[in-house]
């Protein structure tokens, strides 16, 4: 949903069911690197997008991790939806100055604080 293409395209792409996509997606079946490569090509993203949202192991000790970042909770919301939609919808916004007076009531909306520029 993220890039614009459905399971059941993504299937037929690699010549699969939807159905088996599924599986992958929610980690019931594994999936191979091969399969994985084959994705990223057809998705048009780095192989690296799938592992984004993985927890590292930190170099300096085994065991050890990094906090998740909120990674996984935005590619969630972008692959939802109203997600999808507001991307598509705020990308096809010409005017800078329109994006940023949006980006602007979300973030007070949200009540994040926005930073007044020089």
């Amino acid at each position: 949903m993220l890039v614009g293409m459905s399971q059941e395209k993504l299937g037929e792409s690699l010549d699969l069911t939807f159905q088996q996509i599924q599986k992958y997606e929610k980690g019931s079946n594994r999936i191979s690197a091969s399969r994985l490569y084959d994705m990223s090509r057809i998705l048009d993203v780095p192989v690296q997008f799938f592992f984004d949202d993985m927890v590292r192991a930190d170099a300096a000790g085994a065991g050890k991790a990094d906090k998740p970042s909120g990674s996984f909770e935005m590619i969630e919301f972008l692959s939802s939806p109203d997600g999808a939609q507001l991307v598509r919808t705020f990308s096809e916004i010409e005017s800078p100055e329109v994006r940023r007076n949006i980006l602007d009531l979300v973030k007070s909306v949200s009540g994040i604080a926005t930073a007044v520029p020089d």
